[in-house]
Parts: structure tokens; sequence; C-alpha cells
């Protein structure tokens, strides 16, 4: 297959007064329920660094030279070998929804989440198309777009760090989501049939690709100026 060319107080519901209120101290009771077993020492609007969306993140980043593996095994040519890669690409894309969907359900948001989600998106991704570059599948000039723009708002991002962490998107999602559906198209060893659709595909996440970028950039901007004028 070739590239295209052309997110009260008071009482609790359990009608239990915690021990600390009752005892007259004031303090708020640590949050349960959450899917992690690290103590909260600082109140319950602190997250541990160590919990199951940050694991999956890290997970996700692990994976990557594991597919790549499975990519090359015989050029790229062995059908089985392909549909391994294809099952490892689509075992850590889903991963991001749910990392995603716990953090925001259980309230595990961390400045480190925020960071380390997109740049596993961006690992994850930039493999899969500079191998199937590598391997003739996919024209070098698709990679090196999305790899400039993914590239270029990860150093953006950095780069206002210290103002504040402009978290993924909407719009970024999107293009993700288009991106690892086209990147799946190309790795899984279909008929030919199916190549106008890997194409559209592509194309379709390129232009998202530029377009996010361009957003991020502003958001960037306005970030920098925001807190200049404060």
């Amino acid at each position: 297959m070739s590239g295209p060319v052309a997110p009260g107080h008071g009482v609790p519901s359990s009608g239990e007064i915690p021990n600390d209120r009752a005892s007259g101290t004031g303090e708020t009771p640590r949050k349960s329920g959450l899917p992690h077993g690290n103590a909260v020492s600082g109140g319950p609007d602190e997250v541990p660094l160590l919990n199951i969306a940050n694991v999956l993140t890290v997970l996700r980043i692990a994976l990557v030279p594991v597919f790549l593996a499975a990519l090359f095994v015989g050029d790229g040519q062995d059908t089985s070998w392909r549909l391994a890669a294809t099952a490892i690409f689509a075992a850590a894309a889903i991963t991001d929804r749910i990392d995603g969907q716990l953090a925001r359900k259980y309230g595990l948001v961390t400045d480190f989440g925020k960071m380390a989600d997109p740049i596993a998106d961006k690992a994850l991704i930039g493999a899969a198309l500079v191998g199937l570059s590598m391997l003739g599948d996919l024209s070098w000039w698709v990679t090196v777009i999305i790899g400039v723009r993914e590239i270029g708002i990860t150093a953006v991002r950095f780069a206002v760090i210290r103002h504040g962490v402009i978290p993924a998107g909407r719009g970024g999602k999107v293009k993700t989501l288009v991106q690892t559906f086209a990147i799946g198209v190309y790795l899984c060893p279909l008929p030919s049939v199916v190549d106008p659709v890997a194409v559209a595909l592509m194309a379709l996440a390129v232009l998202l690709t530029v377009y996010t970028g361009l957003d991020y950039v502003v958001q960037a901007v306005r970030l920098r100026r925001g807190v200049t004028s404060t």
C-alpha cells in the first residue's frame, strides 16, 4: 500500500459523620474509591503521581519499541507479524482513551499526565509513521509534516510550561483519533481495494494536524501574553 501522493459538603449519603469532623478537627476526610493504593497526605485535592491513569500512559510509551520490533519482522511483509504489529498499535492506542476516562472519572488528573499523555501519543504515532515510510508503505512527506508539527508543539508546550500547562484540546483529540485510524488501515494487511480509504483518511489526518498545530500556537501566545499582562 502506497501513501498519499497525490472529559456538597455536609453529611455523606451513608448518613455517617466522619470521625475527623465529629471530633471537631474540621479536616475533610480523604476521598475513597480511587483505583490506586497510595496514601494522600495533604488533603483531597492532592493526586498521587503513581496512579492507574499515569501507569497506562507510561505503558503506552513502553509498547512503542515492541510495536516497531513486530512491524519490521520480515521487512514488514510477514502477514502474521504485520497483524501482530497492528494489534499492538491498537492496544496502545486504546489505553489513550482508557487513561483519559479514568483520570477524569476518579480525579486523577496531574500535570505529569497532561504532559506525558500527548508525548505518549506522539511517540506511538511517530514511530508508526516512520516505520511505514521506511517500509515504503507511506510517503515520507506525510511523515515529515506530521512529525514536524508534533515535535514543534511539544517544544511549544515546554516553552510555556512555566506559565501554565496547555492540555490536549478537543481538536487535538480528533486529530489523534483520525491519525490512529489512518495508520491502523495502513498497518493492517488489507486488500488493495481499501487503498483509497487509507489515502483519504491520511489526507484528512494531515489537514487536522496542521490546523490544530496552528491552534496550539495561538493558545501558547495567549497564555504568555496573559501571564505577562498580570
